[in-house]
């Protein structure tokens, strides 16, 4: 058996299908386009349409191959602890969509085991299904001796969807690794729970449509789906026993290994950080790349726990500060060839990256302090609580499985029943504060829409060139479900064959407008939406009339809202292109929303930007705009575009063919919106607002044409009355404000000034009321009449000053409303008796106040002025 690099591996792997007929398809995305799926975790999950015969391949090809990047979060907890478990893996596949089945997808799998990977045939072994004699025949016919092949029941060799739907058995290939590394029992076979036989690939023969009540009934076309581990194929083809000892992953470890200063082998808790760490690098580059960024929700935390998990296995094994952008480098030199995203994308992945080290490692140490300081005072219990867990997981950022092995190692436990509570509290204090969906009406759920979109294929959109077309309905929706007719004041939706209307996607809003026929039926456009990839459907109120399935109707979309709309749309591509000018190439889009009003544009960035930055921004987008620069579109191959350096949008996925909008030769990207056909069109462009939406994002607002006219104006109305009330014009606005605050500030010393000059010429004269105690201290009780809080101090002091280190004093005094009392003294008249705290308690009631303090200084405040006298009156009582 010859070695073979991965690289080599999948190339193979590729050439073989496509030489039979299959069509190679790049990966998809790591975003699925299925809202059910957290991340892509099989290769099939971008032929879904395909499967369910809402998409047909060319007849040229028998199906498809691809070499499909995963990850899976399930295993985080046990990533590195075995050889075969990984966050981020690769998986070879190939479709059929009823071209092809049972009997090629065999044979095929065997030549290319046998004569391209160049297995021997003694070593492979073969489960099936126990029911699917077929499948058992079409083996022994390709010459695998009956000891080879393995019955195994339903929960290891048959594939369901779901309780119902396609489903059907599997063949799996396994490869024999030999007698030393499996569990010594006699019945050891393929399906045990060793490591002998290894499973590398699975064939699945979806044949079968699963009803209610248990029973197989054949599909009219039959499927082929298989996956072959990539990682673990290249383990057995470089003779190694574990997926971190093959050439990728020992290059990374490589890197942990000259980072970190340790050697891989030497140590079991340093070989754990080093795997997994190398692990979980592949996943990190890969899934910024795709367009995801750390947050605390769904694939945004499992990025942000990757990361951070990271850094904390670095941290155990001594190395503090940002040193992941080394495994990166490694990464995108190892599989960039492949992979053109992680290139593209390298700069932005890296500030990602730092931003997010930098960020943990600020609360990393204060965590660890925390935690120790915690587990030092618990050493009787062993037990770490739920709430200390929470505490470290909100407020410092541990992710709980960081924070769980930690203690585990120092041989303690987590109370993660009570962690799990103190997170469930969370949710319902977030969900609390969530307002309710008022949309539900209109709501066209994706069963629904993949159904329609199965028997009559996608819409026929016609919006970039006409806002008015005629077509037929060939579905209505209402509450969710279909229905033969919409009548008068119903609310649902209509799918027609074509339509002029956009449908909401790539951030900007669906349109509005009117579907009507001849025979006076109206129904108001709300919105317009896209459920399933393809299929538009037009969310309506019916205002007059009713429609029928299959009726003709003409469709027209609100013209000056469109207009605004395709405005604010190429404005973002003008201040995108702005924005990477003046800020640097890391900038990408990271979500937008265009709508007639407004523009939202949200970008990868670090830090806030200053008011020269969105100035400039401005006035280059401007520049451009005024231009009046034509905008073209045209459609080309994803290849063709990435290969002119079109800017393809940051997580955005997209299929083969593709829509480029160039707007004056400056700015280009992949785009399916609607646009203006000249920048001139657009007006100006006004930004109206910059804030964060996160650590490693950025968000402008902004406004064009009659919005920014408008909004313009009325700032300039504002300046105007402001100019007004400073008794000036608006073009000295600037100048008489500084003026003004000038002449506050000028102000404010002279009253400060004035304050301290009352205190002083008041301290000359009060010490005449001096009197001796009875406890042998000077003391003082004096009415200050209007003061602040802090001017007591300055008398304190001042009496201090005056009567030594043996004194005391009890001041009285008003601010606005509020009444205030001081009690104080020397450590001295402390010792000879004087208590502050005392005193303020007998004579806080008389102003209807109450306060407190220390033996030497106590404060009080009240509302009752008329008591100020008595209240001195008792103090020079308690004093003497």
């Amino acid at each position: 058996m010859k070695f073979m690099t991965t690289a080599e591996i999948r190339s193979k792997f590729l050439k073989f299908f496509e030489d039979k007929g299959s069509k190679v398809m790049p990966s998809s995305s790591l975003i699925p386009d299925d809202p059910s799926l957290l991340l892509t975790s099989a290769g099939m999950v971008q032929f879904k349409p395909y499967f369910l015969q809402q998409k047909k391949l060319p007849k040229e090809f028998i199906g498809t191959a691809t070499v499909q990047k995963c990850v899976r979060t399930n295993d985080i907890d046990i990533i590195g602890t075995t050889g075969r478990h990984l966050t981020f893996f690769e998986m070879l596949g190939n479709f059929s969509f009823g071209q092809y089945f049972k009997k090629e997808m065999c044979q095929w799998a065997l030549e290319f085991s046998l004569d391209v990977l160049g297995l021997p045939f003694e070593k492979l072994y073969f489960s099936v299904y126990k029911d699917d004699d077929e499948c058992i025949e079409i083996w022994k016919k390709l010459g695998v001796d009956d000891s080879h092949i393995v019955k195994l029941g339903d929960e290891d060799n048959f594939w369901r969807a779901g309780p119902t739907g396609p489903c059907g058995p599997c063949s799996e290939l396994y490869y024999d690794q030999g007698e030393e590394f499996g569990c010594g029992k006699k019945d050891c076979a393929p399906g045990c729970d060793c490591d002998r036989f290894l499973e590398y690939w699975n064939l699945v023969f979806t044949q079968y449509d699963g009803q209610e009540d248990g029973t197989l009934k054949p599909l009219p076309k039959k499927n082929i789906d298989t996956g072959l581990g990539l990682e673990r194929m290249a383990a057995i083809m470089q003779g190694v026993s574990s997926n971190y000892e093959t050439d990728i992953m020992k290059s990374l470890i490589a890197v942990g290994e000259k980072l970190f200063g340790v050697k891989y082998g030497a140590d079991k808790k340093s070989d754990l950080s080093l795997r997994i760490i190398a692990d979980h690098s592949r996943a990190i580059t890969f899934m910024i790349a795709d367009g995801i960024l750390p947050g605390n929700e769904g694939r945004e935390y499992v990025l942000r726990r990757l990361l951070r998990r990271s850094v904390m296995k670095a941290y155990l094994l001594g190395f503090e500060g940002p040193f992941l952008s080394k495994f990166i480098d490694e990464v995108i030199k190892l599989m960039g060839e492949t992979y053109p995203e992680v290139v593209d994308n390298e700069k932005l992945i890296k500030r990602v990256v730092l931003s997010e080290e930098e960020r943990f490692g600020q609360t990393l140490n204060q965590g660890t302090q925390f935690l120790d300081d915690f587990l030092k005072s618990a050493d009787k219990t062993k037990k770490l609580s739920g709430e200390q867990a929470f505490k470290l997981h909100d407020t410092y950022g541990f992710p709980i499985d960081v924070t769980k092995e930690i203690i585990e190692e120092q041989g303690f436990k987590l109370d993660e029943k009570g962690f799990e509570k103190c997170m469930k509290e969370q949710v319902e204090r977030a969900r609390a504060a969530n307002a309710e969906d008022a949309e539900a009406a209109w709501e066209l759920k994706a069963s629904v829409a993949g159904e329609i979109l199965a028997e009559n294929g996608p819409t026929k959109f016609v919006g970039y060139d006409e806002l008015e077309c005629s077509s037929k309905i060939i579905a209505l929706i209402k509450d969710g479900k279909r229905v033969k007719t919409l009548k008068k004041g119903d609310q649902g939706s209509i799918v027609v064959e074509k339509t002029p209307f956009y449908g909401e996607m790539g951030g900007q809003v669906g349109d509005t407008g009117y579907i009507s026929n001849t025979e006076k039926n109206e129904a108001e456009v709300v919105d317009t939406v896209v459920p399933e990839p393809g299929l538009t459907a037009h969310s309506v109120k019916v205002v007059g009339g009713s429609f029928k399935l299959g009726d003709k109707v003409d469709l027209e979309v609100d013209a000056l809202r469109r207009a605004r709309i395709t405005r604010n749309h190429t404005a973002t591509h003008i201040l995108h292109w702005a924005l990477r000018e003046v800020l640097g190439d890391h900038v990408n889009q990271a979500g937008s929303h265009v709508a007639p009003d407004r523009l939202r544009f949200d970008f990868t960035h670090f830090e806030a930007l200053n008011a020269d930055q969105i100035a400039e921004v401005e006035k280059l987008a401007n520049d451009q705009i005024m231009r009046a620069f034509d905008v073209e579109t045209y459609n080309t191959s994803l290849k063709e575009a990435r290969s002119k350096g079109v800017t393809a949008l940051f997580g955005e996925k997209y299929g083969e063919e593709v829509r480029v909008v160039n707007v004056g030769n400056f700015s280009e990207e992949l785009c399916g919106g609607c646009h203006v056909k000249n920048t001139g069109e657009i007006g100006f462009v006004k930004i109206i607002n910059e804030s964060s939406v996160g650590a490693n994002a950025r968000r402008i607002e902004a406004c064009t044409s009659y919005d920014a006219y408008n909004y313009t104006s009325g700032l300039i109305a504002e300046m105007d009355k402001a100019a007004s009330l400073l008794k000036g014009n608006k073009t000295q606005l600037t100048q008489n404000v500084s003026k003004m605050l000038a002449n506050v500030k000028e102000l404010k010393k002279e009253l400060e000034f004035s304050h301290s000059k009352q205190s002083t010429m008041i301290r000359k004269e009060v010490f005449d009321d001096l009197e001796k105690s009875s406890m042998g201290f000077d003391c003082l009780v004096l009415d200050c009449g209007d003061i602040r809080n802090y001017d007591f101090k300055e008398y304190w002091d001042a009496i201090v000053d005056h009567c030594g280190d043996n004194c005391a004093a009890v001041l009285a005094g008003t601010k606005g409303e509020k009444v205030l009392l001081l009690a104080a003294g020397t450590s001295k008249a402390v010792k000879a008796g004087f208590n502050a705290v005392d005193i303020i308690k007998k004579i806080s009631p008389c102003i209807n106040g109450g306060g407190g303090g220390q033996d030497r200084m106590a404060q009080a405040g009240g509302t009752k002025a008329e008591g100020v006298a008595e209240a001195l009156k008792i103090a020079k009582d308690l004093l003497k």
